[in-house]
């Protein structure tokens, strides 16, 4: 898997720092979907972020079907650095004061409308430590209904509810649940592996 030259740079300066990243290549049955169809981002910074209980932070919006809870994720601008967008998302949907521990993965996700050796998004999952601060949203925009946290082995329970979402259009979305709950899924699966096989990191 080859990226842009520019993210290229990007992603070997982070690696040095916080360790080189696992690849993965997702193939979805549909990517009629947002966020994979918008144009405002070059991908998404996946934040998981480890609070001082030791579980992960997840949340809900109140668009999302019910039972619905995930990893955090935002936007990376086009022109944005990686590690700024990933640093901007954190505080405007948790206020948290955090440090990067790990760079985790990258997903590249092909669609049934992928040009063959392009791909149609990117997540950069992160793992960070919570240091302090007063978990709150500051972009009501956002949408964010509730917070959460799971364990490590739990990510797995949450991808299998996001892999069985009815297949329902939502204009919210741009396309289905199932479709968004598919894509959605894979990053749960890769961050799990990632902190299961690192003893050093749970």
């Amino acid at each position: 898997m080859h990226l842009p030259d520019d993210i290229e740079a990007q992603v070997a300066e982070l690696s040095a720092r916080y360790g080189k990243p696992t690849r993965v290549l997702a193939n979805l049955a549909d990517g009629k979907v947002e966020p994979l169809t918008k144009t405002d981002r070059i991908g998404e910074a996946c934040m998981v972020i480890r609070r001082r209980s030791g579980c992960l932070l997840t949340f809900r919006k109140d668009i999302y079907p019910p039972g619905v809870m995930r990893l955090l994720t935002g936007g990376v601008r086009p022109g944005e650095r990686i590690e700024d967008g990933l640093l901007r998302e954190v505080a405007e949907e948790t206020s948290l004061d955090v440090a990067v521990r790990r760079f985790l993965a990258i997903i590249a996700y092909r669609t049934p409308q992928t040009p063959h050796g392009a791909h149609a998004f990117l997540t950069f999952a992160f793992l960070l430590d919570e240091l302090g601060g007063e978990l709150a949203v500051q972009d009501p925009d956002e949408r964010v209904e509730a917070f959460d946290e799971a364990t490590v082995a739990q990510l797995y329970d949450l991808a299998d509810f996001l892999d069985g979402l009815d297949d329902q259009d939502d204009h919210e979305i741009g396309g289905s649940w199932r479709a968004w709950g598919e894509f959605r899924a894979v990053a749960h699966r890769v961050v799990a592996d990632q902190l299961l096989d690192a003893d050093d990191l749970i």
